[in-house]
């Protein structure tokens, strides 16, 4: 890992930027594999509490706890719900309208691990939503969940018909290419063999967490990753291409 991306810190809390592609926690099907908790830790030189989750393949701003008892009043706000989430997703497609609200029932596959359906005897869930930006075939949307299921903004996504790009479990997993942009106007260069993706994995950040602790409010946001401002960037240059 190049080093952690340290949005705040202070005696209670560290707040991290965390990349796409690096666990939070040990999940089940690796307990060995490197994680964001184990680089805070060695930063730190200390132990600390996991207070919420984002997907590995998933960046964006995440907390963690420095000590039980700050765990334990951030745990109990995330657990009634009285904190601010948003994420900016880049899905398939434009939406209409614009902004809508998502209720339903989350619950496990019965079948597939890893893999979230709407269930009638699942937890309920609920996503807002709303486009920042219209592309030519895709939308950069800004989703603010009240809940925190497993892979909720990605089935909500998929519900309503525009899955977030390159989702491999409710999308269609393919990485977004140049090419599949520019099309008749794209060369590979001489010293290319293989067309590089522009992102290659689910466009999904966390941007911004808000919070109150002790009475003081706080909120944080973490910059757009380079992969998915390179994307907007070549995607926005599309638009205005006749």
């Amino acid at each position: 890992m190049k080093g952690l991306e340290i949005c705040y810190e202070d005696a209670e809390l560290i707040i991290v930027n965390k990349p796409s592609g690096l666990l939070v926690i040990p999940d089940r099907f690796d307990e060995h594999a490197p994680t964001l908790k184990k680089e805070i830790e060695a930063y730190l030189g200390a132990k600390v509490f996991t207070v919420h989750r984002i997907d590995k393949d998933t960046s964006g701003v995440i907390c963690f706890a420095k000590d039980e008892t700050t765990h334990k009043y951030l745990s109990k706000l995330f657990e009634e719900h009285n904190i601010g989430k948003w994420y900016l997703g880049l899905v398939h497609g434009k939406l209409t309208p614009n902004t809508g609200s998502i209720e339903n029932n989350l619950a496990e596959h019965p079948a597939k691990n890893g893999k979230m359906i709407i269930a009638h005897k699942g937890k309920f869930s609920h996503t807002d939503y709303e486009v920042v930006e219209e592309f030519k075939n895709y939308s950069l949307v800004s989703f603010q969940i009240h809940t925190g299921r497993t892979h909720q903004i990605r089935v909500h996504a998929k519900q309503i018909g525009h899955p977030i790009v390159a989702d491999d479990i409710y999308g269609d997993g393919e990485k977004l290419l140049l090419s599949s942009i520019k099309k008749k106007n794209f060369k590979l260069s001489k010293a290319e063999e293989e067309e590089r993706p522009l992102l290659a994995r689910q466009a999904l950040h966390a941007h911004t967490l808000h919070f109150d602790l002790n009475g003081t409010n706080y909120q944080f946001e973490a910059p757009i990753p380079k992969d998915l401002a390179a994307t907007l960037k070549q995607l926005d240059k599309w638009n205005s291409e006749k």
